[in-house]
């Protein structure tokens, strides 16, 4: 896969105006009772929402990558009105309750798969009713953009394919910054639900997710992003921070959109329930 240029990019998006280069954002999501409670969290998804505007020009589309929607093959949601999904269970009402309106972009949609089905062996499908907007995409979303008025489409990740040929696409669809689509990868640096401690303090967490994360940490930090797709070599340490590694994949995707000489901003580094890092980057 080779990267987006910048006159591919126009070519691509012609409905799209031409921009500054917008930030491209790696959130950690965590519970998603995070999106209704009064904690840290959301209120820094707030802070980095009201910087669109001013700081950052308001994106003209939201391109998503959450960890919850593992498909075989890539796919685009396509629609018109992308449903919110509410795709877990033992939650208060309050958060079944939750909807996120935002308009999808069928137009924008087809042109990125068309674009990647011409330069890629993995063409990226669209979706026209099966899925919508999941959690790890509206929970983090609506703090950020509450109106729901700018366009989303979500992308899938395909779990069978290995971690260097998320990252690849990620670089094809790079040039998608200059036409003011904001990517937002959402899940979690360290993920490991089996070992949770539920009452755990923010800066409380097990050693080897310590370890994951400043590791993980320091490879954004470097700029070194290509060692991100490689981090299954950690071993066990990589076994204990992802027993399956979908939360890790969308920092791919935020990484492979990203650029090296980007200094990342971190945000929400601290921990929940012990094993869940919520540590987050915006790079611009």
């Amino acid at each position: 896969m080779t990267e987006m240029t910048t006159g591919a990019a126009q070519d691509l998006l012609s409905t799209l105006k031409k921009t500054d280069k917008m930030p491209v954002m790696f959130v950690g999501h965590g519970s998603p009772m995070n999106a209704i409670g009064d904690n840290e969290y959301r209120r820094n998804w707030q802070a980095q929402g009201a910087e669109f505007g001013s700081k950052y020009p308001m994106p003209q589309l939201i391109l998503c990558i959450s960890a919850h929607w593992l498909t075989e093959g890539w796919w685009l949601t396509g629609m018109d009105k992308p449903k919110t999904i509410h795709d877990f269970g033992g939650f208060p009402q309050e958060l079944f309750d939750q909807q996120y309106p935002a308009p999808g972009a069928p137009a924008a949609a087809r042109e990125i798969s068309r674009f990647v089905r011409q330069r890629a062996s993995a063409p990226l499908g669209l979706d026209l009713q099966a899925w919508g907007l999941d959690h790890g995409n509206w929970s983090v979303l609506k703090p950020m953009f509450p109106e729901a008025g700018i366009p989303v489409v979500q992308l899938s990740m395909d779990y069978g394919r290995p971690p260097a040929d998320h990252y690849a696409l990620a670089q094809q669809l790079k040039g998608l910054r200059q036409r003011g689509v904001l990517i937002v990868g959402s899940g979690n640096i360290v993920h490991n639900l089996r070992q949770i401690q539920r009452g755990a303090a923010g800066s409380q967490a097990y050693d080897w997710a310590l370890e994951f994360d400043q590791t993980i940490g320091g490879y954004l930090q470097q700029g070194n992003l290509d060692s991100l797709q490689h981090f299954q070599k950690l071993g066990q340490l990589a076994r204990m921070a992802h027993p399956t590694h979908e939360h890790f994949l969308p920092l791919l995707y935020a990484a492979g959109a990203a650029d090296a000489k980007e200094p990342p901003q971190f945000f929400n580094t601290s921990f929940q329930m012990g094993s869940v890092s919520m540590r987050s980057v915006l790079w611009a």
